[in-house]
């Protein structure tokens, strides 16, 4: 596997159960400081299981930290101490917006610009997890357009940021963006 540089940053996305989490855990697997972020909440029966899943699939020795809105600070906290962090994931980071701030377009934008901008300058190589929603259908609710426009734009925010970009399907990535590692 090729050597992650310090301050790089990746984008994984993809439809579910596509492979995401999987594959930017093997890209962090060589690595000796990891910190994994995660943006879920407990917040039912169905989002508890999904969370000890993805908890059992991780190696025991990454730190855990639990961030469901202030990803920024969390960069601005570990970024010095870390080799990579991973962030997992962008999709339920723009729910937790939606959920949160509601309507308050102007938080929700100071929120993600704030991240992009810690993106921008991060130290250490950062690897962030995000679904991608814009080829599904047309949400029948406001708040699902809300969630989906968002995302979406948080998604191209992230990838013009991005040194690389990659598409998972069927498990497998494909290089949208920068360079792809094969992990079979």
């Amino acid at each position: 596997m090729q050597e992650t540089r310090q301050g790089s940053v990746t984008l994984v996305l993809g439809g579910a159960r596509s492979g995401k989490s999987r594959y930017a855990q093997q890209l962090a697997e060589q690595s000796r400081d990891v910190v994994f972020v995660a943006t879920a909440k407990a917040s039912d029966e169905e989002m508890r299981a999904k969370i000890e899943r993805h908890r059992e699939d991780r190696p025991k020795e990454w730190p855990t930290v639990e961030e469901p809105l202030d990803l920024a600070q969390v960069l601005a906290e570990h970024e010095l101490g870390s080799e990579v962090i991973i962030v997992d994931c962008l999709t339920i980071f723009a729910a937790n917006l939606v959920e949160t701030e509601g309507e308050n377009s102007g938080a929700i934008e100071r929120r993600v610009e704030a991240f992009c901008d810690a993106l921008r300058t991060a130290q250490c190589t950062v690897v962030l997890v995000s679904n991608e929603v814009g080829s599904g259908v047309v949400p029948p609710y406001p708040v699902g357009c809300r969630f989906r426009d968002l995302l979406g734009e948080i998604n191209q925010k992230v990838a013009k940021i991005a040194d690389d970009v990659v598409l998972m399907v069927a498990g497998l990535p494909l290089a949208v963006k920068g360079h792809v590692e094969v992990m079979l």
